[in-house]
């Protein structure tokens, strides 16, 4: 079912719309990283991965998911040819993740988020999407005490320009 189906879109707590614009900015990248045969859960495997070779329990640990779910997007990576496993030389019951050319090429192209998050955010001019940034910011940075983008401790921005963000 639909959001729009479950009543007045203007009534909707502030959590409902937070997550409603979260499924649609997700969807918008699925969209785009599906050319290279990738999607939001695979696209940070690569992205760790570039910086140096890890084992499926690191991986899962910086991804913020389980091991059995990084097991999943590892198959599906190796499939595709964009990882390869090997056993580590120094831990036999380890392997070792690494990228491959072909992944880091699949990397490459598509880390642009530019075209999904422009589908998202097209209705707005650059300085709602300075304040959007902004507010999102506020919202999720989990240090509340490091300087909002106007200076104010205690606010959760990181003092820089906000339309440079944007």
């Amino acid at each position: 079912m639909s959001d729009t189906t479950q009543g007045p879109i203007d009534h909707w707590p502030v959590g409902r719309l937070l997550s409603a614009a979260a499924r649609r900015m997700e969807r918008e990248w699925n969209a785009h990283l599906a050319a290279w045969d990738l999607n939001h859960a695979s696209h940070p495997v690569l992205v760790h991965l570039t910086a140096r070779d890890m084992s499926q329990r690191e991986l899962a640990e910086a991804c913020g998911v389980t091991e059995q779910t990084m097991s999943r997007v590892l198959a599906r990576l190796e499939r595709t040819g964009y990882v390869s496993r090997r056993p580590d030389p120094d831990d036999r019951r380890r392997h070792v993740i690494a990228i491959t050319a072909a992944g880091t090429a699949a990397f490459l192209a598509s880390a642009d988020p530019e075209p999904a998050q422009e589908r998202v955010l097209e209705p707005l001019d650059d300085r709602q999407r300075a304040q959007l940034r902004d507010l999102l910011l506020l919202v999720v940075r989990p240090d509340r005490s490091v300087p909002a983008p106007g200076g104010r401790p205690g606010a959760g921005g990181d003092g820089d320009d906000a339309s440079a963000r944007a």
